[in-house]
């Protein structure tokens, strides 16, 4: 018999910035699986009771929870986990929005991956996504195991699984343009030999508010019936900074394109969250560090 090579459980990253609600019905979702993994919260700094509900959990996979000082932007937040992955250990993104019905979610993920070598970044979206879709994806299946392989665009980054030999490339997201989706796509489809696709197969929802009264939150929320009416959706959303930073700061993306067009950098990109991997590749920490003070001011 053929034994099967030992793997190490994905980490699993979940970061969350207010919206207490979503949070607890996203989370509880995430723990129901039975596969393994290590899961790492990280609070941005939430101005609701979202940090008081994570404190409360209670589950051998939690292998972290940390409350960040400060909203540093969604990139910061996610490298700060990702610094924390080991040597051969696949990396899973799962935004606080993310409500998860598949229940062998981590299985389905990995599987697609030994089926596919060439497959570096999968993701799972909503159903109604597919239809708003509007670039050509090509089906691949093996097996009876198969996904969606884009040819053009990027893959949505609301749920998200990497290769660690794609991570060992690409080293982290982005902190000198804080592009998100767009660039870590941009340096996987066309500057490695590695592919990026979605995986229907897992189904998930993002809905992006809960009534109060169905809250499993109540307990804990200290806004329940506030007179003024403002809930954890509505601080969240009067902090919510994403299209505004993207338009203040895009042209940084189109530079560091420029930069890899003409050899100025590489693929691989360094993290403030790692020092190792600054003193081993170039970091232009003035544009990071520009890039965290706009949300530190303007997201907190």
């Amino acid at each position: 018999m053929q034994i099967e090579k030992y793997r190490l459980p994905p980490l699993v990253s979940f970061v969350t910035w207010n919206r207490m609600g979503l949070t607890i019905r996203n989370l509880s979702a995430l723990l129901k699986t039975t596969d393994d993994f290590e899961l790492h919260i990280a609070d941005s700094n939430s101005k609701d009771n979202t940090w008081s509900y994570i404190q409360t959990l209670q589950d051998v996979r939690i292998k972290s929870k940390t409350r960040l000082p400060a909203n540093k932007g969604p990139i910061f937040a996610v490298n700060f986990n990702l610094s924390k992955r080991r040597m051969g250990q696949y990396f899973i993104t799962v935004d606080s929005d993310v409500h998860i019905y598949t229940a062998d979610w981590v299985s389905k993920f990995t599987k697609v991956f030994d089926m596919f070598p060439d497959a570096g970044l999968l993701g799972a979206v909503s159903a109604d996504y597919y239809d708003r879709y509007r670039c050509p994806m090509i089906r691949l299946e093996k097996c009876g195991v198969g996904y969606l392989q884009i040819t053009k665009g990027f893959v949505e980054g609301c749920m998200q699984c990497l290769r660690p030999e794609l991570l060992d490339t690409l080293g982290y997201w982005c902190e000198e343009c804080c592009m998100g989706d767009v660039e870590i796509c941009e340096r996987i489809c066309r500057r490695t030999g590695f592919k990026a696709g979605y995986l229907p197969a897992i189904k998930i929802d993002r809905l992006q508010s809960i009534d109060c009264g169905v809250c499993m939150g109540k307990q804990l929320c200290g806004l329940y019936g506030n007179r003024d009416g403002k809930d954890c959706f509505a601080i969240r959303q009067e902090r919510y900074r994403n299209p505004q930073f993207r338009e203040e700061y895009g042209w940084k993306y189109r530079k560091c394109l420029d930069d890899m067009d003409h050899g100025r950098k590489s693929v691989f990109r360094a993290s403030i969250n790692d020092g190792e991997s600054l003193k081993m590749h170039s970091y232009n920490r003035h544009s990071a560090e520009e890039n965290f003070r706009y949300y530190e001011m303007n997201a907190n």
